[in-house]
């Protein structure tokens, strides 16, 4: 039998029990206390930091992210003549047809609108295509328009929007998904081969944030492919869920296809395909995030992509197919549709069917008490919980001072929700300990504003570790065999080198991830670890 004993260190077995000083596991297993330790057993030395059940990641995007890599890194460019420059390196470098890549800091320009007579300098002949870092906009050039044959006839799809100039022509930054995929769908998808390897890079980052688990929480089923080949491969470092993308344009049709895609995957290691994924609306600072009453700074109260009683039947479908639901919802109509849909599986909910609301950005008081009779998880993104620029400079101006209350992680947890995190990688980074820091915080990296923004929503930060651990277990419902290091669970692990439960909160990110084991198996070493002897 393969053993390995843990000693030298606290061991956090769940939020309830006591710390041990010693665990065993066995084949991939937690051993009961007083398991006989094989004389070939592994010993690792903690060195008296923190072991813990491995992070999980409940809505990430590991194919988004992995495909990044290949493009120039956008997110630290401090101004449009910085990105443009980068493009221009980048388009010299490149033979592509098309440049694909992202993501851009949108708040570099104001209202995060983007002109492609910008990108025009760097590359005026190839299209250029870059994702802001929200993935629900996108900057193009003019050669991607023209290659799209998209100008100023051609009208705003259902449910996307072309911005546009004075004079009726489209800008270069298209909104939402329908809108975007008019120029993205004439350019040439990544070769296999290429997802495969991306895969295999963000699979890896993310066991190197100490993640074991993660829900893919968009795919198309052209991705479907490569997440087979990877797994075949045994290339992806994490075991994924993936959760297929229900289009509003395509249901019902689609969920007979979405049966043949997850028999399709059952059978592979490390991959599943138990979800479907709803964008229920889109963000806030494109006002396309649904919400009960007009933003503040225009007329209009978002683009929601389903009706409320389309969603509540197409949610029932799902469930009635055996799939569990993970849905986008931003703004305070979106969650009340998405609560709504809830309300119609109850009964499967108690039975162990998951529905999932993510984001859960903005929630109006009304509909907190309806969690109470509701087995519904919140998987809130923490990082998102502050006042960074993104915060104080395209969404609070959108939401005015009467709806300034977000993230409401301990609200939703007192009024009954299962709380899990996600990272929405690529969008923020997949660090779960700085994840935790601002769940506990509610400060960014620069320990402002004191006190914490909107304090009263601040989690302890026992709390915060079971929603990034077992709270996400409860989401992927193998809450029974994971999340927790209890005797008869598999042995999915992070090693920390301290114990962040006994500094201060604002340092919990300072902490670094020694190891990371999955069913046992080590994914992730640390360069400068000494574990084994």
């Amino acid at each position: 039998m393969a053993a390995i004993v843990f000693t030298g260190g606290a061991i956090r077995i769940d939020g309830r029990s006591p710390d041990v000083d010693r665990l065993v596991v066995v084949d991939g297993v937690i051993a009961e206390p007083r398991h006989p330790v094989p004389a070939d057993a592994e010993h690792v030395d903690l060195e008296g930091g923190l072991l813990l059940p491995a992070f999980r990641d409940g809505h990430a995007h590991p194919l988004l992210a992995g495909r990044e890599r290949t493009g120039p890194a956008l997110r630290d460019a401090a101004d449009v003549d910085e990105i443009v420059d980068r493009v221009r390196t980048w388009a010299a470098a490149s033979d592509a047809a098309w440049l694909v890549g992202g993501s851009y800091d949108a708040t570099i320009v104001e209202g995060g609108l983007f002109d492609a007579r910008w990108l025009d300098a760097a590359t005026p002949d190839r299209p250029v295509v870059l994702h802001a870092w929200d993935y629900h906009t996108a900057w193009v050039n003019t050669a991607a328009l023209r290659a799209a044959g998209v100008d100023a006839d051609t009208p705003d799809p259902a449910l996307g929007r072309i911005v546009r100039r004075a004079d009726g022509s489209p800008s270069g930054t298209l909104i939402e998904r329908p809108a975007i995929d008019l120029v993205l769908d004439h350019a040439p998808r990544p070769a296999e081969e290429d997802d495969v390897e991306a895969l295999a890079a963000a699979t890896a980052h993310l066991a190197a944030q100490g993640i074991t688990w993660v829900q893919e929480a968009w795919t198309e089923p052209h991705d479907v492919p490569a997440w087979i080949a990877a797994a075949r491969a045994g290339r992806l470092a994490v075991d994924v869920d993936l959760a297929l993308r229900a289009d509003p344009t395509r249901w019902p049709a689609q969920v007979d296809e979405m049966r043949r895609l997850a028999a399709r995957i059952s059978a592979d290691p490390g991959l599943t395909c138990r979800t479907v994924k709803f964008f229920v609306d889109g963000i806030l600072e494109n006002h396309t995030a649904h919400l009960l009453e007009c933003y503040h700074d225009a007329r209009t109260r978002g683009l929601p992509n389903w009706r409320p009683a389309e969603l509540a039947e197409a949610v029932a479908q799902c469930d009635a197919a055996g799939f569990d639901v993970h849905l986008h919802a931003i703004g305070d109509a979106a969650v009340r549709a998405a609560i709504d849909a809830a309300e119609g599986i109850r009964d499967s909910l108690r039975r162990g069917r998951r529905l999932t609301i993510a984001h859960a950005q903005v929630v109006d008081p009304a509909d907190l008490p309806r969690l109470r009779d509701l087995d519904v998880g919140f998987c809130f993104q923490p990082q998102w919980a502050m006042a960074d620029a993104v915060m104080t400079e395209l969404t609070l101006p959108r939401l005015g001072p009467h709806r300034e209350r977000q993230y409401r992680m301990r609200a939703a947890r007192d009024a009954g929700a299962r709380l899990s995190f996600g990272s929405d990688w690529p969008v923020t980074s997949p660090d779960v300990l700085a994840g935790l820091r601002t769940a506990v915080t509610r400060q960014g990296p620069d320990g402002l504003p004191a006190g914490g923004w909107q304090p009263e929503e601040r989690l302890t930060l026992s709390d915060a570790i079971d929603a990034a651990t077992s709270g996400v277990a409860l989401q992927a419902g193998d809450h029974d065999s994971r999340g927790t290091l209890r005797p008869g669970m598999i042995a999915d692990l992070v090693w920390l080198d301290r114990d962040i439960r006994s500094g201060p909160a604002d340092r919990i990110a300072d902490a670094r991830i020694r190891g990371t084991w999955r069913r046992g198996i080590r994914t992730f070493r640390a360069v400068a670890a000494t574990a084994a002897h």
